[in-house]
């Protein structure tokens, strides 16, 4: 029988109050998960919806739960980063918005995977199972060095050195095989107060190093804005700094104007504006959302609109 509970959809209020601007069109849901977001949108417009996802089982699910939605709903088993080749494929040369609901599914953490430290199963953390890399493959193969500059660089972690190197003692005696042993490991260097802090980060990063996430989300933002129709909308719902970083910074370059040194006179750069940002700062959960949904907490909300076609 098909999961319906484990999905609720963040700040589902607010995505659609920025999302949609049009009652028909095409909408891209480029990280559909379970679908929540999407059927709302189906619900309030006649547009059509095409949905992404890596995972062929949150594939299943998110189709199961669009079912009565027909022809308005196609959902394909591949990454966002490829929405532009995906939609030219099908003939869609723009679309009404974009939407991004980031990181790790609450399906994914509650199914196993190895997304979590609070079970104990074998270290994977591929959304994508047809990938070769799993999160034990670093920890097992790469340098002291390479595992340190993974825990820094995407989960912001200080430890990271001293972490990586009880990670290298470690395996010199054994392989490092499931979520349990990098737990242990972990609190070897890292005291109580600090401990799930700690453990969040690291787990946070290994799965964004094994899924590439923000690479795909550069490459995923840069062909939404190609494929955007003038008065389209990109919306992205982001959980950690990292991600929320690079979409403000993509928002604003997309923003500027002219970049030429004052004392240039005339423009010889070129550069034009394209989008006008929508929400000046980033959109957060109210206290009665996160007390229904605890992982919407940490959830940002940016969008903006384009207001130029390119070329």
């Amino acid at each position: 029988m098909m999961e319906k509970t484990f999905h609720i959809p963040v700040l589902l209020e607010e995505t659609m109050k920025y999302l949609i601007t049009r009652n028909d069109g095409i909408y891209v849901d480029g990280t559909i998960g379970a679908g929540g977001h999407s059927e709302e949108i189906l619900k309030r417009t006649n547009a059509k919806v095409i949905g992404f996802d890596i995972d062929p089982k949150i594939v299943k699910i998110a189709q199961e739960r669009l079912k009565n939605y027909g022809d308005r709903v196609l959902i394909l088993n591949r990454n966002y980063a490829s929405v532009k080749e995906s939609l030219k494929e099908l003939g869609i040369e723009k679309i009404s918005g974009f939407l991004l609901d980031l990181g790790v599914s609450s399906y994914q953490l509650d199914q196993g995977g190895g997304f979590s430290y609070r079970f104990d199963e074998k270290l994977d953390m591929r959304m994508d199972r047809s990938s070769d890399l799993t999160a034990s493959d670093i920890l097992n193969e790469s340098s002291e060095k390479e595992i340190a500059d993974i825990i820094f660089k995407f989960g912001e972690e200080p430890k990271a050195k001293i972490i990586a190197r009880e990670i290298i003692r470690y395996r010199q005696r054994k392989r490092i095989e499931t979520t349990g042993e990098l737990v242990k490991i972990i609190d070897k260097v890292v005291g109580k107060k600090y401990r799930l802090k700690v453990l969040a980060r690291v787990f946070q990063s290994l799965r964004i190093a094994v899924n590439k996430e923000l690479d795909n989300l550069k490459m995923g933002l840069e062909s939404a804005i190609d494929v955007l129709e003038k008065g389209g909308r990109i919306v992205v719902i982001s959980y950690h700094s990292l991600e929320d970083r690079i979409v403000k910074n993509f928002f604003k370059s997309n923003e500027k104007k002219c970049i030429c040194p004052p004392d240039v006179g005339e423009c010889k750069c070129g550069k034009v504006q394209v989008v006008k940002i929508l929400t000046k700062k980033p959109i957060t959960p109210k206290e009665d959302e996160i007390s229904l949904n605890p992982r919407a907490r940490s959830a940002k909300l940016r969008a903006c609109e384009k207001i130029l076609e390119l070329e």
